[in-house]
């Protein structure tokens, strides 16, 4: 079984390393085969533009290892619950297994591994339904306090002002200055 490894830290500049990650996890990964490649990123994992996260991904689809291990889920991704699941997801699909050097009840060669990502994404969900459940009631207190929810509406008379305005040299800034509204809708205002 080939082994990839996979080590993360947010910033350069504060003193952070990933050898301190490496140094176990490299004797760890020895226990269930060859290393295949070691990748590691020092930026946030709160975006997948990692690029040895994108090499780890992509060489994983194209089977060049069978199992991934990292230090912990969120060395692994920051991206949130569904996007870090949809990741173990499809290193399963591609037939790489996956395992955490310090979380031992995230191991999808344990006989649990499914039990253990089924119950996180059912968290995740329910966490997802939360987040909605609390659009909803602060979208629902801003309109019984008379908010307009929404995009502002087009008028004719703003369009109208818009033109001239521009007619008269002002630019796109001044415009929306003057109206109190955006520069971009300015520009959209001003498309015929």
């Amino acid at each position: 079984m080939k082994v990839a490894i996979y080590a993360r830290v947010s910033t350069k500049d504060k003193g952070q390393d990933t050898e301190n990650q490496l140094y176990q996890l490299r004797a760890f990964a020895e226990q269930h085969g060859p290393i295949h490649q070691v990748y590691t990123d020092q930026e946030s994992g709160g975006k997948a533009e990692r690029s040895e996260f994108k090499r780890l991904l992509l060489e994983a689809y194209q089977k060049k290892f069978d199992l991934v291990v990292f230090w912990r889920l969120d060395r692994f991704s920051r991206e949130g619950a569904l996007a870090t699941l949809r990741y173990l997801k499809e290193l399963k699909d591609h037939g790489v297994d996956y395992k955490s050097f310090t979380e031992p009840y995230l191991n999808s060669l344990g006989p649990f591994g499914d039990v253990i990502v089924s119950m996180l994404a059912t968290i995740a969900a329910q966490d997802l339904i939360k987040i909605s459940e609390n659009t909803k009631a602060a979208l629902a207190k801003k309109k019984a306090a008379g908010v307009t929810l929404g995009a502002p509406t087009k008028s004719a008379d703003v369009v109208d002002q818009v033109r001239r305005l521009k007619a008269g040299g002002a630019s796109n800034q001044a415009i929306a200055r003057a109206l109190q509204i955006s520069p971009s809708t300015v520009a959209k205002y001003l498309v015929p």
